[in-house]
């Protein structure tokens, strides 16, 4: 049997992430007259997921779970195919197998802290360019299909396969790709809302919350990778 202990890492920032989330999902209804209890829960554990993602804790994928599931449905909703495929098709195994990965590699026997790495200069060369280079073939492949925006599609599923990937195998360089893909989201989610799509405005506010975390667990791996080289 599993048991953890000191399992509140989180910091000053962190909270403040996740109070903010519920802070603007309360204001959120208050404006709307109405709960959206499918955006907000999607919301919420999205936040709570990635602080403790960027802290390095492991029970991260208890609330990963929940917020890929109810995101696939969301976007399967708003006609972002593409978004739902990938949070029911990858995202979702990748939860357990990331869960069984890191409970493996933790500080210690009863750590809820993982063990980050870091690339070398060559690996991030690689990186970089295997990004792009699938990226490209991608886009070029949905612009056949006729997709409206190829290049916008391509760089959010391929660059989160990826740093979904990187992840897993607990490598700090994770964050570029996240904080890249935070970015492009928060432009889709806005164009959605502009087009009125259910849920839109939440997933924007979601999208924004992500992105200050990004960085903040760039930072966060900077320090913990170097910290155990």
């Amino acid at each position: 049997m599993l048991k953890f202990r000191q399992i509140n890492t989180l910091t000053l920032f962190d909270w403040i992430l996740i109070l903010g989330i519920i802070a603007a999902n309360l204001i959120h209804s208050i404006l709307e007259q109405s709960v959206d209890v499918v955006g907000s829960l999607a919301g919420v554990t999205g936040v709570i997921c990635v602080v403790l993602v960027a802290r390095g804790n492991i029970l991260n994928y208890i609330f990963g779970v929940v917020n890929v599931s109810l995101y696939a449905f969301i976007s399967y909703k708003a006609g972002l195919y593409g978004d739902a495929a990938l949070n029911a098709l990858y995202y979702f195994p990748m939860q357990f197998i990331g869960w069984y990965s890191w409970v493996r590699r933790r500080e210690e026997a009863e750590s809820v802290t993982v063990v980050a790495r870091r690339m070398v200069a060559r690996e991030r060369v690689y990186l970089a360019l295997t990004s792009i280079l699938l990226t490209a073939i991608v886009a070029w492949i949905l612009y056949l299909f006729n997709d409206p925006q190829p290049v916008k599609d391509s760089a959010t599923s391929v660059l989160s396969v990826i740093a979904m990937f990187l992840m897993v195998r607990r490598f700090m360089e994770q964050w570029t790709l996240w904080v890249a893909v935070n970015i492009i989201s928060i432009v889709m989610w806005s164009i959605a809302l502009v087009k009125g799509e259910s849920h839109s405005a939440l997933m924007v506010i979601m999208w924004i919350f992500y992105l200050a975390n990004s960085i903040n667990g760039w930072i966060t791996w900077v320090r913990l990778s170097k910290n155990r080289e």
